[in-house]
């Protein structure tokens, strides 16, 4: 009785409601993969529009 009552609450619940189920995707490509938390965005993305010169404070490395 417990159990089904337990399962019932479980059932009942949004499935989408959980943390685990939330993805870190970049705000320009919607990637999902080769994300950087920092700058909220894919690497391709941020290299394309580093290189354009559109995200302050972010130049190219050279030694």
């Amino acid at each position: 009785e417990e159990r089904f009552a337990a399962t019932m609450k479980l059932a009942s619940m949004p499935r989408n409601g959980a943390g685990v189920r939330v993805r870190n995707r970049c705000e320009v490509t919607g990637r999902p993969h080769g994300y950087y938390r920092k700058m909220k965005m894919s690497r391709i993305a941020l290299r394309e529009l580093g290189s354009r010169g559109l995200i302050p404070g972010l130049v190219k490395s050279s030694w």
